[in-house]
């Protein structure tokens, strides 16, 4: 139960953030191009990681094969994730502006070492 609602957590927080990315928002691709130095395709790209990898994670809340859904999302999200700590302390943000992804990310791998369990 426990799972399902971190999974439930994970899912909506990146749904939401992919949003405006997909879109191809005029304000988020300056926060990217400013902030991180990454063109508008990059931010589409990561966006889309996002939103697929947060769709898996919700469908392995209803699905009977939930934790393959649940394995893939954490796997896609987790690249984003990854990444966005990177650059966040590339950028010179340090552990403060990458608090978010870092929680995300730990949660992530809960959950997917979680589904290895039997």
């Amino acid at each position: 139960m426990l799972q399902h609602f971190s999974n439930g957590y994970v899912a909506k927080t990146l749904f939401q953030s992919s949003l405006p990315k997909v879109q191809n928002d005029d304000q988020a691709a300056a926060q990217f191009k400013e902030g991180f130095n990454l063109s508008r395709n990059a931010m589409k790209f990561t966006g889309l990681l996002e939103l697929i990898g947060s769709v898996f994670l919700f469908i392995s809340i209803i699905s009977k094969s939930g934790k393959k859904f649940a394995r893939i999302g954490v796997l896609l999200t987790n690249i984003v994730l990854g990444g966005a700590i990177f650059k966040h302390l590339q950028a010179g943000h340090g552990v403060d502006g990458s608090k978010k992804a870092l929680k995300l990310f730990g949660l992530n791998i809960l959950n997917f070492i979680e589904t290895m369990r039997k």
